[in-house]
This record gives structure tokens, C-alpha cells and sequence, in this order.
């Protein structure tokens, strides 16, 4: 059974249609990586497959019912997501905003409990912030910030994860840590589709990628199986040798 899917699907806001006719399946176990120049519907497609924008046409399905028949808190527990950074607009300490990753495993009521805390704190070490748990959220660097995002949806514990450009603002050290936790998060059974624009991540990460352009998936598949050089070059509008000489996977290759 799919984690999440995409039947048919015609994405847009505000009666603009966005993109259309995106067909997508994630399993548990599974990391789709979505690849895109800017503007191709990304974001578009990630806030229509969380609910935050209403389908135009098709159907979205999470796990074996349509997602408007979920819940919103039971949808919570079993749907995380990874915004890219934002400056916020209140002081939260870092480790309060990774707590509101806790907050549909809490009480309608409730205050975190002390396995609450242990969650979240475990949560930052693994992405190496521990020490800025005390931190004011709105004072820390972009890069932080987009740490302090992935550790609250790895403290919501949630099945599924919806990463958008979760390695964006991250320097080289940080974005092979948060490669390398979703690669754990892979073999712990969790589903993630994320988006980048970075091929060699997916390459590193992603069983498979698709390329959506013009809101429109162009190819999907294995990941070196449909993310060639020449595919590539069409996507991003680039020359097929730049393309392969850039990445390693194919800098070998005729």
C-alpha cells in the first residue's frame, strides 16, 4: 500500500492551474525525489498533497482513504513536513518550536510531557543542535533555522515525511548530516519524498526521481535510470556536456 499518492492530479490556487495530470506514489521504506527548475509547481504540489490547497482535479490519497477524510489531527501523526527556512515572526526558543512537532501526540489540552522533551532533545543532537535548544528561533542563521525544521518533524514521529529543499540553506557539513538522516530514516521505514535542486543529492539518497516541469511530470523512475544528463539538461535548460561533467555519477561516461 502507497504512503501517499497522486491520482490525476491538476494543482493551482486562486484559479490559476499550476500544473496537471501528476500521477505520484510513495511507499514506506521509499525516498521520491522531486527535481525542478524554480516555478515548475513544487511547492504547489507539496501543499496540495498536505491539504493546504484543494485539489483543482484528481485525488489525493493517504494511505487507503482520500485525504479529506482524514482527520486533521490524526492526518498529523502520520504526515510530517519540512518547509524551507522562514525567518518566523515569534521568539520561540529552538527547542519550543521543535516541541510543536509533539503536539498531536499531546492532549487537546496538554503540555509536553517529560517524554516530550527527551523527544525533541534527541531530535536536535541527532541534527547536531543540541546546544541551540535555548536559542531564540528568530536569531539563529537561515541554515539553523532549516536544521531546527527537519528535528520538529523528526520529533512529530510521523510515517510519512514531505521535505521541501530540506539541504537549501545548509553549508556542506550540514547537508551531509541531513543526508545521512534520511538515509536512517529510509531504513527505519519511513516514507519521504523531498524536493531539491541539487542532483547529486538525490542520486545519493532517492530510489526514485521524477522531473516535473511546467507542472508537469516529464519522466519518473530508477534514479540513474531517469535523471540522465540529457533529461537533466532539458529540465534545468542547460548544455547535456555541462550537465554530465557535473555530476560524478556520469562525468565517466561518452
Amino acid at each position: 500500500m502507497s504512503r501517499i499518492q497522486a491520482l490525476g492530479l491538476s494543482i493551482g490556487y486562486g484559479g490559476a492551474v499550476v500544473g496537471e495530470e501528476i500521477d505520484l506514489a510513495l511507499a514506506g521504506g521509499e525516498v521520491l525525489c522531486l527535481l525542478g527548475p524554480n516555478g515548475g509547481g513544487k511547492t504547489t504540489l507539496f501543499r496540495t498533497l498536505l491539504g493546504v490547497l484543494p485539489p483543482i482535479a484528481g485525488e489525493v490519497r493517504v494511505g487507503d482513504q482520500p485525504l479529506s477524510r482524514w482527520p486533521r489531527r490524526e492526518l498529523a501523526r502520520f504526515l510530517g513536513y519540512v518547509p524551507q527556512a522562514h525567518a518566523g515572526l515569534f521568539a520561540f526558543t529552538v527547542e519550543d518550536v521543535v516541541l510543536m512537532g509533539r503536539t498531536a501526540r499531546m492532549g487537546r489540552f496538554g503540555s509536553p510531557s517529560a517524554h516530550d522533551r527527551e523527544v525533541a532533545r534527541t531530535a536536535l543532537e541527532r541534527l547536531g543542535i543540541g546546544a541551540l535548544a535555548s536559542r531564540v528561533y528568530t536569531r539563529i542563521s537561515g541554515g539553523e533555522r532549516q536544521l531546527a525544521l527537519i528535528a520538529r518533524a523528526l520529533a512529530q514521529e510521523a510515517e510519512t515525511l514531505i521535505l521541501d529543499e530540506p539541504t537549501a540553506s545548509l553549508d556542506f557539513g550540514n547537508q551531509l548530516r541531513v543526508l545521512s538522516e534520511i538515509a536512517r530514516l529510509r531504513r527505519d521505514g519511513i516514507g519521504i519524498l523531498m524536493s531539491t535542486h541539487q542532483p547529486e543529492h538525490a542520486f545519493k539518497v532517492a530510489d526514485r526521481i521524477a522531473l516535473l516541469k511546467a507542472g508537469r511530470i516529464v519522466a519518473q523512475g530508477a534514479a540513474r535510470d531517469t535523471a540522465t544528463p540529457s533529461r537533466l539538461a532539458a529540465l534545468y535548460g542547460a548544455r547535456v556536456e555541462d550537465v554530465a561533467s557535473s555530476l560524478p555519477t556520469f562525468s565517466s561516461r561518452p
